[in-house]
């Protein structure tokens, strides 16, 4: 469409690391095509419509989701039960059948292979009038999160750590968006803690160490001087806390980095960066 090579464009590795993240985002047993769709919204609409590489202003993996979410909710909630929890389990064989062939063996149901996600079933036993407590006796929920999720979100936290030692992110994005989810949730869970998760439950489930390591800080759509890193994190964190608590999706990082991106090329300009000498090179003229 844009009359450039497309083995050039796809050879950036811009496209790989976009379809990683969305697949990362998506859950294990949705069929075929919900990642073909995804990523073709990702890289065709979100990134190489607006200009390509170093010109999209939304995160193209987070466009895609978003889209999937939105348009197929049902096959976007499949996502297998944690090991140590009741229920039935696909071999891998079956595994492939079900997700290329839309097929279960005999005798199964999706409802018997799936479950849902800990955020997912908090929400709506919340909406039950189920307390916290209550909540987090289930057999879903672990030491402090999700069972499992909590693992895969202290795998994401060691991950972005890395990155931040090899100075491949900046360190004000993840750290502002973290803090700002602490102190949020710790406050309405100080204030009811029957109605309100605690801060850990929501640091350490669903897509929060992703989102804030290696989404959010996506170098094109996010804002890019110091302080405005501060709040588009901030921002990040508050938006989370506020889709998970009273939004209609139980996961709230897409949307919450999509509405940032909206807002950050504003806060970059409220936000400028010093120009070192600049104050100095005025006293001298005057």
């Amino acid at each position: 469409l844009r009359g450039k090579p497309v083995l050039a464009t796809l050879g950036d590795g811009s496209a790989i690391l976009t379809g990683l993240l969305l697949g990362l985002s998506l859950p294990p047993l949705a069929p075929w095509w919900i990642p073909l769709v995804g990523a073709l919204f990702a890289i065709v609409v979100a990134k190489q419509l607006y200009g390509g590489l170093g010109y999209n202003p939304f995160n193209p993996a987070m466009v895609g989701f978003v889209v999937l979410i939105i348009s197929f909710p049902l096959q976007m909630t499949l996502w297998p039960p944690p090991q140590g929890i009741e229920g039935e389990f696909l071999s891998f064989m079956d595994t492939l059948r079900l997700v290329f062939g839309e097929t279960l063996p005999a005798g199964m149901t999706l409802d018997s292979v799936t479950m849902a996600t800990p955020l997912d079933n908090a929400k709506t036993l919340s909406g039950l009038n189920y307390t916290w407590s209550e909540i987090l006796a289930g057999p879903l929920y672990g030491s402090f999160a999700g069972h499992g999720w909590e693992w895969i979100n202290a795998a994401f936290l060691l991950g972005g750590l890395w990155l931040w030692y090899r100075r491949a992110i900046h360190w004000q994005i993840p750290v502002s968006m973290l803090g700002a989810l602490f102190i949020v949730s710790l406050l309405f869970y100080i204030a009811d803690a029957d109605s309100f998760g605690s801060p850990l439950f929501h640091l350490f489930n669903g897509a929060t160490m992703l989102g804030a390591f290696f989404i959010a800080t996506d170098p094109v759509s996010a804002a890019t001087t110091s302080r405005g890193r501060l709040y588009y994190g901030a921002g990040i964190g508050i938006l989370v806390f506020i889709i998970r608590t009273w939004g209609g999706f139980p996961e709230g990082v897409a949307f919450a980095v999509l509405l940032m991106n909206m807002a950050a090329p504003t806060i970059d300009y409220l936000t400028p960066s010093r120009v070192f000498g600049h104050k100095q090179a005025e006293q001298d003229e005057a």
